[in-house]
């Protein structure tokens, strides 16, 4: 079994990006995030970045530089037709996928009674109609283990997408850096 340090490459150079995302879209979303690269001016996206809703990151990237569509777990599966708008209408030819460490829709059952007694207390549910909603959605939103899921996501992307690059990129809120993950 693989551990995350073993799949997680850093990008601290240019010639640290994986040779496939050089000179593309995903490269530079590498260059401008993690090594300060100057910004440029983008009139359109060139790149979809599916990421999560999490308040913990944020990216730096010019203006205009990407669609972004930020879902629990960076989940794209319910939000296929913004994909596919982006791809058909918008015109990217690239997709960074992003996970991130200590994400909440991994194992997100236990969070079950936490999620519940929110919904009663900060929103004026009832418990029940809560409950309910939780072992709804939840089945639906549980992802696993943050690198797992957007290994897996990229390779169900590509298979819809096929003339669509899909990276699966980490980012790690220890130290707010996007990295590559090696697929096996």
């Amino acid at each position: 079994m693989f551990k995350m340090r073993d799949l997680l490459v850093p990008v601290s150079t240019v010639e640290d990006i994986f040779p496939q995302y050089r000179e593309t879209p995903v490269g530079r979303l590498l260059e401008y995030h993690n090594l300060n690269r100057s910004f440029e001016t983008y009139a359109k996206a060139e790149l979809l970045v599916g990421m999560c809703m999490d308040n913990r990151k944020h990216l730096r990237i010019p203006d205009n530089f990407a669609f972004i569509i930020r879902t629990g777990g960076g989940n794209l599966r319910y939000s296929e037709f913004k994909v596919s708008y982006a791809i058909a209408v918008g015109g990217v030819s690239s997709i960074a996928l992003i996970g991130h460490t200590h994400c909440g829709m991994v194992n997100l059952m236990a969070r079950r009674d936490a999620f519940i007694h929110g919904l009663v207390e900060n929103a004026g549910w009832d418990e029940e109609w809560a409950e309910e909603h939780f072992m709804h959605f939840a089945p639906m939103f549980e992802i696993g283990s943050e690198i797992d899921f957007v290994l897996s996501e990229a390779k169900r992307l590509r298979l819809r997408y096929p003339k669509v690059r899909v990276a699966p990129l980490l980012y790690r809120v220890e130290d707010n850096l996007l990295y590559q993950l090696k697929e096996l």
